[in-house]
C-alpha cells in the first residue's frame, strides 16, 4: 500500500471512529462482492479503510467516475483506495458497468458496490438498481455480503466539502447468493432487506 492509502485509513477512522461488527460472517479473503447502504460520498473510502489489510488489499470499491475525477486531488485519492471508477453518464452497451466490473475483477479482487446507485437524501434506502443482480448472474460462484453503514450521512452531510468527526457502525453480515430461477425483482427485495436486517441487530 502506498502511503496516501495508510494516510486515507488512519483519516477514515479519526473521522468516522468506525467500529465495525461481523455478523453471521467472517472475515475472508475470498473474492466477494460487498454491497452496502448509500448515503455519503464517504461510504466507499470508510468500508474499504475499515476492512482488514489483507482483505482490503484485494478489494476495489466501485466509485462514479464523474465525481471522482472532478479534480486532481479526489483523481489521486480514488486510485489511492484502487478504486474502479464507473462512467454513470455515456454508458456503452459493449461496455456495460457490469462486463467492466467483471473484468476488473477477474479471479482475484472482491469489489464494494452500492446498489441503491446514487446516495439516498434521507434514513430511507432507496430501491435497489438491477446491477447487483446481474453480477450475482454472471459470478454466481461468489458470496454477495450485505453491509449496513450507519451515521456517514451526518458525518459528511449533502452539499458539504468537510466532513465532521462522529462515531459510526460498520455491520457486516451474512453472505447470500442468486438463487437458480430467482426473478430479479425477488432477489433485489431480498438483497435490500438483507442490509436493512443489519440495522437491527
Amino acid at each position: 500500500m502506498t502511503l496516501t492509502s495508510h494516510i486515507i485509513v488512519l483519516l477514515a477512522k479519526m473521522f468516522s471512529g468506525f467500529t465495525v461488527r461481523w455478523v453471521d460472517c467472517q472475515p475472508d479473503t475470498c473474492q466477494r462482492i460487498y454491497f452496502a447502504n448509500h448515503t455519503s460520498h464517504l461510504d466507499a473510502v470508510v468500508l474499504w479503510s475499515a476492512l482488514p489489510h489483507e482483505i482490503r488489499s484485494l478489494t476495489r470499491p466501485v466509485a462514479a467516475k464523474d465525481y471522482w475525477t472532478g479534480s486532481w486531488f479526489k483523481e489521486h485519492i480514488a486510485r489511492s483506495f484502487n478504486a474502479l471508477l464507473i462512467d454513470r453518464k455515456e454508458i456503452k452497451v459493449h461496455k456495460s458497468p457490469i462486463d467492466i466490473m467483471i473484468r476488473q475483477m477477474g479471479d482475484l479482487y472482491s469489489l464494494i458496490v452500492f446498489p441503491e446507485g446514487s446516495r439516498s437524501a434521507g434514513e430511507e434506502m432507496s430501491d435497489f438498481k438491477s446491477g447487483l443482480y446481474y453480477l450475482g448472474k454472471k459470478r454466481p460462484d461468489l458470496e454477495l455480503v450485505p453491509v449496513y453503514i450507519e451515521n456517514l450521512n451526518r458525518i459528511l452531510p449533502r452539499g458539504e466539502v468537510l466532513p465532521v468527526p462522529l462515531l459510526s457502525c460498520i455491520t457486516i453480515g451474512a453472505p447470500i447468493f442468486l438463487e437458480t430461477g430467482e426473478p430479479k425483482a425477488d432477489f433485489l427485495r431480498r438483497a435490500r432487506q438483507a442490509v436493512l436486517q443489519l440495522k437491527e441487530v
